[in-house]
């Protein structure tokens, strides 16, 4: 069960309760789940029950208890538990979550985590004469419309060499009338330092524009531009050009993904020489997607193991199940810094994993790798996606 499809089951709950005479409200059209908090348990947690007491007449708690029976025994689900004024905490089966995220990830493809349907929201963003403030603007409107608002961007100054070297655009230039007072308006980058920034070209230049909070004064040196594993952005593209690299490698030994392929036998987690599984030590990628410096692992020949789906990454199950949330929340503060940070822990999570995808030494290709190669390609498909959305291109080579 994916985090949208647990949504829907909440909402559902709701409507059954509503329909039994348990609850008199309006069943609401958005259920938020998200990881537990502090003091929370299992794998998502809802305040639901906090968002409907007051109509429903009823304490928080009270509302709670009327929904969990709804939600226990529904299929994906093996536990709710109560904690604090009435949040929800469900536990999934996480054999089949882990196997309904990705089949969920590789049907949406690089639209994984978008709204299916406007919403008929209506966003005006507006900003200084000021390039950050531009391309904020910009990736904040490409977000909102990933979620389902129309959106027009509009600036009081613009400059036609930030679209030539950085590709931003604006609906249009002008001093806005007083009703529409400026919106966007980060921590500029300082003059002295504009030519710097733009020297960086398209990627990296709205990686440092984007990356840092809008409170941050983002830094414009070449370190954008430094193909190791201290550069976030080359980390994030460096993950992507190996998960798309491992489909093409299983395709040269004749396997496909299967995010469900049965009982399942293949290598054992492969660490980095650090033994954390990350990388450690400057890496680049050839044409043909094969490390040409260390992301070292076991021997080959490691014996096999049996391991679901969920229990080979749970780390970065869990990261790619939060991609929606990170989307959504990205889009309501116009904060795309943090789907760049959210892609940063993606890719981090995805590096270690990668190097298990495929078969080592004398391994035959089995069920165990064709469900890592759907994973590989779920990373793949949100890396992309996420990048897209910051304006920023994925090379399927590095």
């Amino acid at each position: 069960m994916t985090p949208v499809e647990l949504s829907r089951t909440v909402l559902h709950a709701v409507r059954r309760a509503v329909d039994a005479g348990e609850l008199s409200v309006a069943v609401p059209t958005r259920a938020v789940v998200a990881p537990p908090g502090p003091g929370g348990c299992g794998d998502y947690a809802t305040s639901i029950a906090l968002q409907l007491a007051r109509p429903a007449g009823q304490t928080p708690f009270r509302v709670a208890e009327v929904l969990r029976p709804y939600l226990v025994g529904t299929d994906g689900i093996t536990d709710v538990v109560l904690t604090g004024p009435g949040f929800l905490n469900i536990s999934l089966d996480r054999a089949a979550a882990g196997v309904g995220l990705v089949g969920e990830i590789l049907r949406r493809g690089a639209r994984y985590g978008y709204a299916e349907q406007s919403d008929g929201r209506v966003v005006q963003l507006h900003c200084p004469h000021d390039l950050r403030a531009v391309v904020v603007a910009e990736a904040s409107a490409r977000l909102l419309r990933s979620q389902g608002a129309l959106v027009r961007v509009t600036a009081e100054g613009f400059e036609d060499a930030w679209t030539s070297v950085l590709g931003v655009t604006v609906d249009a230039v002008g001093i806005a009338p007083a009703a529409l007072p400026v919106n966007v308006r980060p921590v500029p980058v300082p003059a002295s330092e504009t030519a710097d920034l733009m020297s960086l070209g398209r990627d990296a230049g709205r990686w440092a524009l984007l990356h840092p909070a809008p409170h941050d004064r983002p830094r414009t040196g070449d370190e954008h531009l430094v193909q190791r594993e201290s550069n976030p952005l080359f980390r994030v593209r460096y993950a992507h050009a190996r998960a798309r690299a491992a489909t093409r490698n299983a395709a040269d030994l004749g396997f496909t993904a299967d995010p469900d392929p049965g009982p399942v036998t293949g290598s054992g987690p492969v660490t980095g020489s650090g033994g954390s599984g990350t990388p450690t030590g400057p890496v680049t990628v050839s044409g043909s997607g094969t490390p040409t410096a260390p992301l070292t692992g076991s021997a080959p020949g490691t014996p096999t193991v049996a391991t679901p789906l969920a229990d080979a990454a749970p780390e970065l199950l869990a990261a790619l199940a939060d991609h929606p949330r990170v989307l959504a929340a990205a889009a309501e503060h116009r904060a795309p810094d943090r789907l760049a940070r959210h892609l940063v822990a993606v890719a981090d999570a995805a590096l270690p994993f990668l190097l298990t995808v495929l078969p080592r030494g004398g391994e035959k290709p089995s069920a165990a790798h064709r469900a890592r190669l759907a994973l590989a390609e779920a990373v793949g498909a949100v890396l992309a996606g996420g990048l897209d959305l910051l304006g920023i291109d994925a090379p399927d080579h590095l």
